[in-house]
């Protein structure tokens, strides 16, 4: 499922138009990365919880030459399902 079937399926089941649909799934893909660039988590209760990991410096290797390469620190993206999802995906 794409973008633009995602907002057919929103504007369906609410009954928002699809102008309105889309802004309203922008403003929640805005609002998530913003609560995680802030360094909070954000728990949808039987959905899941979104927040940005701290990943520690690290060696890598290069794989076209082997040579040994220093891998900096970073934040990354995480999502832990919730107990509700995990049922839902498997019933």
């Amino acid at each position: 499922m794409n973008k633009s079937e995602f907002l057919a399926k929103i504007a369906d089941d609410t009954g928002f138009k699809k102008s309105e649909a889309e802004k309203f799934l922008d403003s929640f893909i805005a609002n998530v990365k913003e609560v995680m660039a802030s360094g909070d988590k954000l728990q949808l209760v039987g959905f899941g919880t979104f927040e940005a990991k701290e990943r520690e410096a690290r060696t890598g290797v290069n794989p076209a030459t082997g040579e040994k390469i220093e891998i900096a620190a970073c934040k990354v993206p995480s999502f832990k399902p919730g107990k509700g999802l995990k049922d839902e995906l498997n019933k």
